[in-house]
């Protein structure tokens, strides 16, 4: 026998003599961690921001009620002025001296008509002639009367504290009756006007506080309330009008400013779902329910989204429970282990 064929036949009987290699045991399928959510009505919130301007909502424009030369004018655009302020002054020598006339008129008038009582007592005037001067004395009166009143109109004075906006006149001018001089505002009655569509109104009510941001004043949000709804809507646009007052009122604000108003809203409850349990392929949307700690794949149909939920219009029921969290390798009949 060669040589050779020894090892061959070491290598044979070494082989023989060791044992068989284990046998794999079947491994036990892993359990899948889940979050989960109970199915549930649950009131949705909506938010969304609309533009508007602030605007003083009360705002006095000053007219002449006379004629005259303005002789008295002090105050400019961004002053302040308190109530009562004396705004303009007319030159008002010529209603003094007809004023004067009226007074001296009915004064006469009066004597006129104690001379003619003595006499009527007499029976030395006509009824006639008595009732004559009774008339013209009336006359004189209300003759006083009327430049009293007209001489007022030469003197006009702030409704209320606020600031003028507006000066149309310099002194030295002759106006007209009717003449626009200043414009006052409130700054304390400023408001912001935001349009709604009708539907959206329907949504808002008076009292309801709402967010401001005023960009001329940077990134600050302040505090906004809704003090009116307006009772009329467009016929051509749909919208509607609401006034929200802030409170209090920030310092640096001025009627005009751009403002943006976030409305946050409740819709009654419905049934929805936190936005990430929603699965989508091709067939459409689903989820994954928990059923006796296994996963199954239920088709349904959203609908709105409103912040992080969404509404659930099909497909599910109240009390089911759906995995929001842990999807990576999830599929139907997974069994499923669920964690807080």
């Amino acid at each position: 026998m060669p040589w050779t064929i020894f090892p061959l036949i070491f290598l044979l009987l070494t082989a023989c003599s060791q044992p068989p290699p284990p046998t794999r045991t079947a491994r036990k399928p892993s359990t899948h961690l889940v979050k989960t959510a109970i199915v549930k009505p649950q009131p949705l919130t909506t938010a969304a921001v609309y533009t508007g301007s602030l605007r003083a909502r009360r705002v006095a424009r000053i007219f002449t009620q006379e004629t005259g030369r303005i002789t008295h004018l002090p105050f400019y655009e961004g002053d302040s002025i308190k109530a009562n302020a004396l705004l303009i002054q007319l030159d008002d020598a010529l209603l003094k001296a007809e004023l004067d006339k009226a007074i001296a008129t009915h004064k006469y008038a009066h004597l006129n008509v104690r001379r003619l009582e003595k006499l009527a007592k007499k029976h030395l005037v006509s009824a006639d002639e008595l009732l004559r001067a009774q008339t013209e004395q009336e006359i004189a009166k209300a003759e006083v009367i009327i430049l009293r009143t007209r001489l007022s109109y030469t003197k006009m004075t702030a409704p209320y504290a606020g600031i003028v906006t507006a000066r149309l006149a310099e002194p030295g001018d002759v106006i007209s009756a009717n003449t626009h001089l200043l414009t006052l505002i409130d700054p304390a009655s400023l408001i912001i006007e935001v349009h709604l569509s009708e539907k959206r109104l329907s949504q808002v009510k008076q009292g309801e506080i709402t967010s401001v941001q005023i960009d001329a004043l940077g990134t600050r949000r302040y505090k906004g309330i809704i003090s009116r709804i307006h009772p009329t809507i467009d016929s051509r646009t749909r919208f509607g009008r609401i006034e929200i007052a802030l409170r209090p009122l920030p310092k640096g604000v001025q009627e005009g400013q751009f403002c943006r108003v976030t409305l946050i809203s409740q819709i009654s409850p419905k049934l929805s779902l936190p936005y990430s349990a929603l699965r989508r392929d091709r067939e459409g949307e689903y989820v994954f329910l928990v059923d006796e700690n296994k996963a199954q794949q239920q088709k349904i149909r959203s609908g709105r989204r409103l912040a992080d939920r969404v509404e659930i219009l099909e497909g599910l029921k109240i009390g089911q429970t759906i995995v929001i969290k842990g999807f990576l390798g999830l599929e139907a009949g997974k069994k499923v282990q669920i964690v807080e």
